[in-house]
């Protein structure tokens, strides 16, 4: 759905669209709260299993990608990844680091090609997955497992008695036999769908939550807030007499909304879109600017087939839409009652982060549920930060430090390569090397 264009585009988007509809997703909030306690829980076990029990590291952005692998699985496909168990599966198996090992240092001949392929017959560019670089071999080791997995998936699904699914992998089995050619997908495009949604829908979310943790880790204030609205949404939830949170709670906590909304803002994960116009048009501001030459413009004349670039960074922390405090993490500018000065873009929150109109990203939801879900999982849970640096180029993580000593009890220390790093400066002269954070964690 991501690569095509026009009326193929289209026709995907309306036969899988119910997948991610607002009501599907509250069916899947059990398995959300679900895989959330369990990293939660294996956060406390690494806690109880170290050495001096006073403190651990742990890989923050590695154990959420996992639990948001087998969130995607579970929710999209009903497929156990046993990513949270590390247990041995094949396709999470070619999944894992694909981004990183692939793309972290591409050859310079490579970064022309990108610049260019828009330009490359595409004929020609059917035969880019066999050029021998290491992103091109992993991306294509991953593709051919994830269609022999998910054609697995499909047989299966078909064979089921049970029909009629409104997830994802359901959705996809029934466009793939009906009769009607504008609800139909062939096996290919079955198949890509599956591909795309796990490499779309898991480590955008993790890398989210990730960034909130690391924002909240420098304010125990803001924490103390979310950690209030838990508590009282749990004490609701009690009198009700029910066992778990349902989303009317989810929507109650006011404050946690808005500190996903602020992250998602402020450390959006797709930095900027690339659109081609379809024909001839004038693009008009909303505003008047000066270009360089010193002349006023109302508006932008495009030609057919210009490439226009989106800059959601730009727009997420545009002054004149956010206030003075733009570049600023604050929540609270979501709860703020004046809303005069904002725009209405995007499909949420008056966001850039999941694009807008028909090309919108459609499983906006599944990155927004689960985070609050996982930001709610553990209210017990004090963050701190202290700074590291480290010239390691292989292992160049962001660490969550857990310790039941006082927040204040910073646990310094860098795992790399088999060897561990202290240092808390940064380096005398020259370039500054890869800045990271370790949370420390208390029980509160």
């Amino acid at each position: 759905m991501v690569a095509v264009k026009g009326d193929v585009h289209q026709r995907q988007r309306k036969i899988l669209s119910p997948a991610f509809s607002a009501g599907q997703l509250r069916t899947f909030l059990p398995i959300f709260r679900h895989l959330a306690s369990r990293l939660s829980q294996k956060w406390k076990d690494e806690l109880e299993a170290s050495v001096s029990h006073e403190s651990a590291i742990i890989n923050i952005p590695q154990m959420l990608a996992r639990m948001t692998l087998d969130v995607i699985g579970e929710t999209a496909f009903d497929y156990q990844f046993g990513a949270l168990d590390d247990q041995k599966n094949e396709l999470a198996r070619v999944f894992r680091n694909l981004f990183v090992d692939s793309m972290l240092r591409p050859p310079a001949w490579d970064l022309l090609f990108k610049a260019t392929w828009r330009y490359i017959p595409d004929p020609i560019l059917h035969y880019v997955r066999h050029l021998p670089t290491r992103e091109y071999s992993r991306f294509k080791q991953f593709l051919e497992t994830a269609f022999r997995v998910g054609q697995d998936l499909v047989d299966q699904k078909a064979s089921s008695t049970e029909k009629g699914g409104k997830d994802i992998m359901s959705i996809l089995v029934q466009s793939s036999i009906t009769d009607d050619a504008k609800k139909r997908l062939n096996n290919d495009e079955m198949l890509s769908q599956i591909a795309t949604f796990l490499l779309a829908g898991h480590d955008t979310t993790a890398n989210t939550l990730t960034w909130t943790l690391y924002e909240l880790s420098k304010r125990p204030e803001d924490q103390k807030k979310i950690r209030d609205e838990i508590v009282a949404a749990r004490k609701e939830m009690e009198a009700r007499g029910d066992e778990d949170f349902v989303p009317s709670d989810f929507d109650s906590m006011l404050f946690m909304n808005a500190v996903i909304k602020e992250t998602l803002r402020l450390h959006p994960i797709v930095p900027m879109l690339f659109r081609e116009a379809a024909s001839e048009d004038v693009i008009p501001l909303s505003q008047p600017i000066e270009t360089v030459s010193g002349k006023i413009i109302n508006q932008v004349p495009v030609s057919k087939g210009q490439v226009i670039n989106i800059s959601i960074c730009t727009y997420n922390r545009l002054q004149s839409v956010w206030g003075e405090d733009a570049d600023s993490w604050n929540p609270n500018r979501f709860l703020d009652d004046n809303k005069e000065r904002q725009a209405s873009v995007g499909v949420f929150a008056n966001l850039m982060t999941f694009s807008a109109g028909i090309r919108a990203c459609i499983g906006w939801r599944f990155a927004y549920v689960p985070s609050l879900t996982m930001a709610s999982a553990d209210p017990q849970t004090d963050y701190t930060r202290s700074c590291l640096y480290t010239e390691c180029s292989r292992c160049k993580l962001f660490s969550r430090s857990l310790s039941r000593r006082s927040s204040s009890s910073i646990l310094r220390g860098w795992t790399s390569c088999g060897s561990t790093r202290q240092s808390c400066h940064p380096p005398s002269k020259g370039r500054w090397r890869w800045g990271y954070s370790c949370l420390c964690m208390s029980r509160s």
